[in-house]
């Protein structure tokens, strides 16, 4: 899941810390690295983008297929993108500079035991949501995001589902993550 690197529209707590155009550079040079790095044939890689006038910018790979995340907040649009995907899906955003092939892996491989996965991040929050089989209409609903205990509300927005963990990685939103 990425948005368009346009200043003052994406990573703007970092754009307070560095600049808005810093920031959106920033976003821009990490996600076309995280893109190169976790293309596999293992999966099939799509970008959900944002906003969705976005879906047809020159940002983006010519080659990767995209979608376009629509409106809401960012439990709405995750949980739009989860249930337009056929099959087991995992989501990232693009602001996680450590994330590999592996732990994508590890996520699918999660989803085969778990009707959800969630790969935590170490401010409260989560770089990584995925899911096999039906996503719950209240997935997400009342969940307070960019705060310690995003995570936990997620993890009770699944209701009875079964839960995973992946690895637990930093995303980047301030200058002191970079």
């Amino acid at each position: 899941m990425l948005k368009a690197p346009v200043a003052g529209q994406v990573k703007t707590r970092l754009g307070r810390d560095i600049g808005m155009t810093a920031a959106a550079w920033w976003f821009r040079h990490q996600s076309t690295a995280l893109i190169r790095r976790l293309q596999s044939p293992r999966w099939e890689t799509w970008l959900a983008v944002a906003p969705d006038t976005a879906k047809h910018s020159r940002f983006w790979p010519a080659h990767l297929p995209r979608m376009a995340q629509g409106q809401g907040d960012l439990g709405a649009r995750m949980a739009r993108v989860l249930r337009a995907s056929k099959g087991p899906v995992v989501l990232i955003g693009g602001d996680i500079p450590a994330v590999q092939q592996e732990h994508i892996a590890a996520a699918f491989g999660q989803l085969g035991r778990h009707d959800l996965v969630f790969g935590p991040a170490t401010d409260g929050g989560f770089w990584l949501v995925g899911k096999h089989g039906p996503v719950p209409r209240g997935l997400f609903a009342n969940v307070g995001w960019s705060c310690p205990s995003t995570l936990k509300e997620a993890r009770e927005s699944a209701g009875p589902l079964r839960v995973g963990l992946v690895a637990k990685l930093s995303d980047v939103d301030t200058v002191a993550d970079l």
